[in-house]
């Protein structure tokens, strides 16, 4: 970047911007290319339900993200645009999936082992009291 030329056009400041923004333009391009090369229906064959369900919201919130930086370099804001609404929407669901998966994650509780490590875990007295009432028990019957 510090052998290119730098344009007239605009302030010499945002030149840095400007390139960075130029490359993540161009990584955001390749990924597009990257994901039409490939069926839409090909691709979620191969996904479980959640996997799609990611997908989809993913897909959507990208699409609409790439609409709200197209109003805004048209001088519209996208706060006051229906665009904003339908962002917000897609976070909830990508929460929801969210949610989903960490259920997913999350350990499941054995009942029988965890009383097993509890009792086993627990101090008890020598039986030495216990046994001589219960050898009393035992005689008396």
């Amino acid at each position: 970047m510090a052998g290119e030329e730098i344009n007239e056009d605009y302030p010499a400041e945002i030149h840095e911007y400007l390139s960075t923004f130029e490359n993540s333009i161009g990584a955001v391009d390749e990924m597009l290319k990257t994901m039409m090369s490939v069926s839409r229906n090909e691709l979620l064959q191969k996904l479980d339900p959640l996997e799609q369900a990611k997908v989809d919201l993913v897909s959507a919130y990208t699409l609409n993200s790439m609409f709200w930086v197209y109003l805004a370099t048209q001088g519209v804001n996208p706060k006051e645009h229906p665009v904003k609404q339908e962002l917000e929407r897609i976070r909830v669901y990508m929460n929801r999936v969210k949610e989903i998966t960490d259920k997913k994650k999350a350990g499941k509780l054995d009942r029988g082992a965890a009383s097993r490590f509890v009792k086993n875990a627990l101090w008890e007295p020598k039986a030495k009291n216990a046994s001589k009432v219960a050898n009393k028990g035992k005689s008396k019957n």
